[in-house]
């Protein structure tokens, strides 16, 4: 059976398709009786609109770009499922783009999403947050909201949502120092903005809450074999580490297997605490504590502020958010 379009009924009522779509959309300026004809026709024909039909009036696509650097990070994967559903309540579809890391592929696809004729654009990471990304970004949609989560770009049209991370990691030093630890390391992945604000916080957080002791960081680089051999390494040059952070839960378990093999009991000999809060921390052995850098909310307020300034409505151009450390088994110390 043959869809009902605008078209067939802008004909059976001897008007525009415009006009029809005035109709579907609410729209003022249309006869009483005109507005009563088609809305019969409408009802008699369980007339659902589609995007195309608003888009006649509203010159609006309802169409978000969405933008990952990898979709193989479960943390960010989950971050655009929100915001995906986010919009999906709202009549909005989402155009979801895998774009690696490097900042002139991720450029490349903000011009392609520009003739896509896109309504806004979200994206997930602090890797986005570099220049020919901003710079792509007041040269193809300087018109259009964009969001970027837990990154910072500058741009009256560019909304940045971010987690505290550099306090938050911080106060898990705070954490560690209180229960006795004074050795500490950081052991981080590739260094991204929001890696480089980790490194700080643990700096910090040293300086301020651990007196009399050593502090190490390590860049280890992505692979299981890096991480795992920077685990490894590190406690052969320095036996005295009692505890290690980590840049990512998922490096924090790949660290944790790493000591496991090299003879390591935790919490006993070492504790550990990641960062992302991710639902693997949970269920591994031991349960991992993580700084909770507020995922849920950072990627609903990224879709909201966008809505909101789809209405009118006057949006910060900068969000931070407060973090929280989820403490579970493998910082536990009598």
């Amino acid at each position: 059976m043959n869809e009902t379009t605008i078209y067939d009924i802008a004909k059976k009522a001897g008007v525009s398709a415009s006009t029809v779509s005035r109709v579907i959309n609410n729209y003022q300026y249309v006869r009483k009786d005109t507005r009563e004809k088609i809305q019969k026709l409408l009802d008699e024909s369980n007339y659902i609109p589609n995007a195309a039909a608003r888009s006649l009036v509203t010159q609006s696509s309802r169409m978000v770009g969405v933008l990952i650097a990898d979709l193989r990070t479960t943390h960010h994967t989950d971050g655009v499922y929100f915001i995906e559903q986010e919009f999906s309540r709202n009549g909005y579809a989402c155009l979801i783009y895998n774009t690696g890391a490097d900042p002139e592929r991720q450029a490349s696809y903000i011009a392609l999403l520009s003739k896509k004729n896109i309504d806004a654009l979200v994206m997930m990471g602090s890797v986005y947050q570099n220049e020919a990304v901003e710079e792509a970004i007041r040269t193809y949609i300087p018109s259009i909201p964009v969001a970027i989560c837990n990154g910072y770009i500058e741009g009256d049209n560019i909304y940045s949502i971010k987690s505290d991370e550099k306090n938050g990691v911080a106060e898990c030093v705070k954490l560690l120092s209180d229960k006795g630890h004074r050795r500490i390391a950081f052991i981080s992945n590739h260094m991204t903005p929001s890696n480089i604000e980790k490194v700080e916080g643990f700096e910090e957080g040293f300086a301020q809450h651990v007196a009399g002791g050593e502090k190490y960081v390590i860049e280890a680089g992505d692979s299981i074999e890096d991480i795992s051999v920077a685990t490894e390494r590190l406690l052969e040059e320095h036996p005295d580490v009692s505890a290690i952070m980590y840049s990512e839960d998922y490096v924090a378990m790949i660290g944790m297997h790493a000591l496991v093999r090299i003879g390591k009991r935790i919490p006993e000999d070492i504790a550990v605490v990641g960062i992302n809060n991710s639902r693997f921390g949970e269920i591994s052995n031991p349960s991992l504590t993580t700084l909770d850098n507020m995922l849920y909310d950072t990627s609903i307020i990224a879709a909201k502020n966008i809505i909101r300034v789809f209405a009118g409505e006057t949006v910060a151009n900068r969000i931070l958010i407060s973090t929280k450390i989820i403490e579970r088994d493998s910082t536990a110390r009598e």
